[in-house]
């Protein structure tokens, strides 16, 4: 099979690290390491673990990135410039989904070679996954030209609506293909780390990407509420199908996070924004979630780190909260979430707010009982926290910047948060610029890496700041 070939940041990598082969994969993914008759599987399943895994570590590190702009981590360090909105090289981000879409289109050629239809709808799934996140993020990409045969250096730029369009018409292929009768190779449980071979479960994804996609067109004119209702319809109905992987290469890499900053390794603190949020400093209530996200601090309460400011103490006195190595998201093998039931009754609370109030609401409240039962929150905890008239406003005093605030929490370091403060022009309460910002207004998109405008400058388009819309942003 001919492979095809990304511009040239892919062409270095692919000399000796082609994800492709499942033993470049360390650890339990490391076929040469672990179960010697995993060797034998076909290299479509090979395929199948390297992007179920790697479309994972990719909303990880996407999260990493979007995390200090909705300031839910804050750097411990002054200045920092992930902190200050500094355009901060994010060639590795970018490196890696496209990476991971080339072996997400080999996988479908194989697909299609092989009858494979579960496989062929994964794979267009996955790809619609990757390329949202990296259009959520830069805007205009490479995509038609990114994967043309022969070794294409620099391609062209397709314009960002044009390849959201494709997201979706990828997803909609992706739903046919799982669908169609009769594949000659089915989906391996042990393979698929997002869903463990169960077709059903992918469809459902799709669809709850579908309703992610549609409704972040809320600021369009053609923004269609009918359509992200129909398409949650058929989405998820509980956490249990929440789309996560649970098996690591090591650790799982919040936890990693959390682990590097006990061992002194500073990493993961908690910006002063989000502790404020929950600690009942600015909403005048209690969350039950942040015992689940932080520790104490040695002064007995919680307390973040003001973005752009960093540290007050000495980084290692356990003076300011950080997310904690017994925490729900940054625990030994904590799940790392892709999409979820709590996010998708949010989006149906925003979808459904101008025209069914009820309906909203009851949603609104939904959203936050799934996210507290999915970190753990006892019941009683629970209960107490939504009949608090300040979440439980009733269907008269109920506003969208309820919807967003909760949202907010309930999808915490997920790069869909900053897609959300961005759609709500970041009208968070009490939400101030970072100390020492770079820009005098909050930041809307991040710079092309440098690994683009080194290589391919006469096709990078101009940027005029960080602040600059995108095209749903407008």
């Amino acid at each position: 099979m001919k492979r095809t070939f990304l511009h040239l940041y892919t062409l270095i990598l692919a000399a000796g690290l082609l994800s492709v082969l499942p033993a470049c994969k360390k650890g339990y993914l490391d076929i040469n390491q672990t179960d010697p008759n995993l060797s034998q599987r076909p290299p479509i399943n090979g395929l199948l673990v390297a992007t179920t895994y790697q479309s994972a570590i990719n909303v990880y590190s996407t999260g990493y990135i979007t995390s200090y702009y909705v300031q839910q981590l804050a750097s411990p360090n002054t200045g920092s410039g992930s902190d200050i909105y500094d355009d901060v090289d994010r060639s590795t981000n970018w490196r890696n989904i496209y990476l991971n879409v080339t072996d997400i289109r080999q996988m479908k050629q194989l697909a299609i070679a092989q009858r494979a239809y579960e496989h062929l709808g994964v794979a267009r799934i996955l790809e619609a996954l990757n390329m949202s996140m990296a259009v959520d993020l830069y805007g205009n990409l490479p995509y038609r030209e990114a994967w043309s045969e022969g070794e294409n250096l620099r391609p062209g730029y397709d314009d960002a609506k044009a390849v959201y369009d494709s997201c979706l018409s990828l997803i909609d292929q992706g739903i046919a293909s799982l669908n169609q009768a009769d594949p000659l190779v089915t989906l391996d449980p042990t393979n698929d780390l997002i869903h463990a071979g169960n077709k059903a479960a992918w469809i459902r994804t799709a669809y709850a990407l579908k309703a992610r996609l549609l409704n972040r067109k809320s600021k369009q004119a053609d923004y269609d509420p009918a359509a992200v209702l129909a398409a949650l319809e058929n989405a998820y109905t509980s956490n249990v199908d929440d789309a996560q992987i649970t098996r690591f290469e090591s650790l799982s890499p919040w936890n990693g996070v959390a682990k590097n900053n006990a061992s002194g390794t500073l990493d993961g603190w908690l910006s002063a924004n989000f502790i404020n949020a929950l600690n009942g400093t600015t909403y005048g209530v209690f969350d039950p979630r942040l015992p689940l996200i932080t520790d104490l601090t040695r002064f007995g309460d919680y307390r973040g780190t003001v973005n752009g400011v960093g540290r007050t103490g000495s980084g290692t006195d356990n003076s300011q909260c950080a997310l904690s190595v017994n925490g729900f998201y940054s625990r030994g093998g904590a799940p790392l979430l892709i999409l979820t039931y709590a996010e998708m009754k949010f989006i149906e609370s925003e979808a459904s707010f101008a025209v069914n109030r009820t309906r909203s609401y009851q949603a609104y409240l939904d959203g936050i009982a799934a996210n507290m039962d999915k970190v753990g929150v006892a019941p009683a905890d629970k209960q107490t926290y939504l009949a608090n008239p300040v979440v439980a406003a009733g269907e008269g005093a109920f506003t969208k910047e309820l919807i967003f605030k909760e949202k907010y929490v309930a999808t915490f370091l997920q790069p869909e948060t900053w897609t959300d403060a961005r759609r709500c022009d970041y009208k968070y309460k009490n939400f101030q610029l970072p100390q020492g910002a770079l820009l005098n207004t909050f930041i809307r998109r991040v710079g092309y890496p440098a690994s683009e405008t080194s290589r391919n400058p006469e096709n990078v388009p101009a940027i005029g700041s960080l602040a600059d819309h995108l095209w749903w942003d407008e």
